[in-house]
């Protein structure tokens, strides 16, 4: 089973430098997966970074993406990493939805994921999609969707990840939220805003 799997991984990877090759003018195809590995429950997954479409957003932390080859599509779901949003049915929820929709929803996403999922069974992944003031046909994967919630007032940055972030993101992300906080940004008008794991555990059915 193990040979049939890295003989899998090895056709593939034959496939993307095939896609990879020079066309008219001497350019080449870009190539969407930097690295892959076989996991279960996937197929292949990513162990370096992955491009996918952003087809939902269930909520203002999890988005559902599309991944692969036309006619081999998958479906992925990720966690932002790094954050916790309101609950739909909390204060603030839809809003939240609806935020990381207007940063993400039916962009191209790069992924960066972890190795393991949560306990709702989904890829915790850092993802970052153009930001909205591009307008060009190609634009940079520079926006942090997760950050990017955290300015808008819209996430919790979640400190148990913190260890797994650089002293450079941890402070990003901190600071974002601080400073949504002093602006009274988002859920942060509400001057007692309840965090979604303190609602989750009041509310064990939510999801």
């Amino acid at each position: 089973m193990q040979g049939a799997k890295r003989s899998d991984t090895r056709r593939y990877r034959e496939h993307l430098q095939r896609r990879s090759a020079p066309v008219s003018g001497g350019q080449h195809r870009p190539i969407s997966v930097i690295q892959w590995t076989s996991i279960d429950g996937f197929g292949f997954m990513l162990s370096a970074a992955l491009f996918c479409l952003v087809v939902a957003i269930s909520d203002g932390d999890t988005l559902k993406l599309r991944c692969g080859e036309a006619g081999a599509f998958r479906q992925l779901t990720v966690r932002l990493h790094a954050i916790d949003a309101p609950e739909l049915s909390q204060p603030f929820g839809r809003r939240a939805r609806q935020a990381l929709s207007q940063i993400a929803y039916r962009k191209t996403a790069r992924l960066d994921c972890e190795d393991d999922e949560d306990r709702y069974h989904r890829r915790v992944c850092r993802v970052k999609v153009a930001p909205n003031s591009c307008t060009e046909a190609h634009c940079a994967k520079t926006l942090d969707a997760g950050l990017a919630m955290l300015t808008v007032g819209m996430a919790w940055w979640s400190r148990a990840y913190a260890d797994e972030q650089s002293p450079t993101e941890r402070g990003q992300y901190a600071f974002a939220e601080f400073e949504a906080r002093g602006k009274r940004a988002g859920l942060w008008a509400d001057r007692r805003p309840v965090p979604p794991w303190t609602w989750r555990a009041a509310h064990p059915r939510t999801r």
